[in-house]
């Protein structure tokens, strides 16, 4: 059994005056590109995520990359139950992401760029909080939040300092530490290491590649690191305008692109497939 299956998944945004089963373009009357039911014009929705298919098998370690506004992290959230397809299906380990939301829950944790806080309150405070949503208390679960911290660097005297004193590169650590707690089956990591610097950042992706190898642990990865997506994923996605332009391994999708002098590298993949300059998120801001 996949891990997940994505099957057609259509997700749009903005209002319209239709149902949805004929917002969808496939199903459009009219050859201009206007949504009307009623004989009036309505603003066309902006598609996210478009008509896209793929499966990860268990185990995997699956990379999505994209350019800014491609549709990837819209991607993550449909998997993560935080949003509805409008078309199309998602199954995680066999359960249907719209109508077994809860079960996908239980087996999932997801980090983002954007994780949210308690920002008054400690590592441990906010960690240990997050535990008892799972079910977890005790001192078992404070040694945890102790040792998990640790490995990402972390020093012990910050973990019970207020949240609103450390850097945004040590709260993505915090973040990413709280995702682990639960010992998810499958790990959904939307940018984990924006905002960190070098060392934080090979920190991370070991703690990324022991879950994988010695807990078996699923991953789904968005990232703007090439170096990261090449090291770390089995395959890779790359996505532009909600659809999967490409899917292969890394060493693949290098194999079909023109060599230009030189041996092809990941970004030139990118570029070749996409016509875009994959820009760092800190770069835009």
């Amino acid at each position: 059994m996949d891990a997940i299956i994505v099957q057609d998944v259509y997700k749009y945004f903005g209002k319209s005056e239709q149902p949805v089963w004929r917002r969808l373009p496939w199903n459009r009357a009219g050859s201009d590109g206007s949504h009307s039911a009623n004989g009036k014009g309505a603003k066309s929705p902006v598609v996210a995520v478009d008509r896209v298919s793929f499966s990860v098998r268990q185990g995997e370690i699956f990379g999505v990359l994209g350019p800014n506004g491609s549709g990837k992290s819209t991607l993550i959230r449909l998997i993560a139950t935080l949003l509805l397809p409008d078309a199309g299906s998602i199954r995680v380990f066999g359960h249907d992401v719209v109508r077994q939301s809860m079960q996908v829950q239980r087996l999932i944790n997801r980090v983002s760029v954007e994780a949210s806080f308690f920002k008054k309150l400690s590592p441990m405070e906010n960690l240990v909080y997050g535990a008892r949503l799972y079910g977890m208390e005790g001192g078992e679960t404070r040694r945890r939040v102790v040792e998990i911290l640790s490995r990402l660097g972390l020093e012990e005297r910050s973990v019970y300092k207020p949240m609103e004193e450390m850097s945004r590169g040590m709260q993505q650590k915090v973040a990413i530490a709280r995702a682990l707690l639960s010992r998810p089956r499958m790990l959904l990591l939307d940018e984990p290491t924006t905002g960190l610097d070098p060392r934080s950042k090979r920190e991370v992706q070991s703690v990324v590649r022991e879950l994988n190898q010695e807990h078996g642990t699923t991953i789904l990865l968005t990232t703007h690191d090439m170096l990261e997506a090449e090291s770390l994923c089995e395959r890779i996605a790359i996505i532009d305008g909600g659809k999967v332009v490409a899917l292969d391994t890394p060493e693949a999708l290098k194999q079909v692109t023109p060599r230009n002098g030189h041996e092809p590298t990941l970004e030139d993949v990118f570029l070749e497939l996409t016509g875009k300059q994959l820009v760092k998120e800190e770069e835009e801001k």
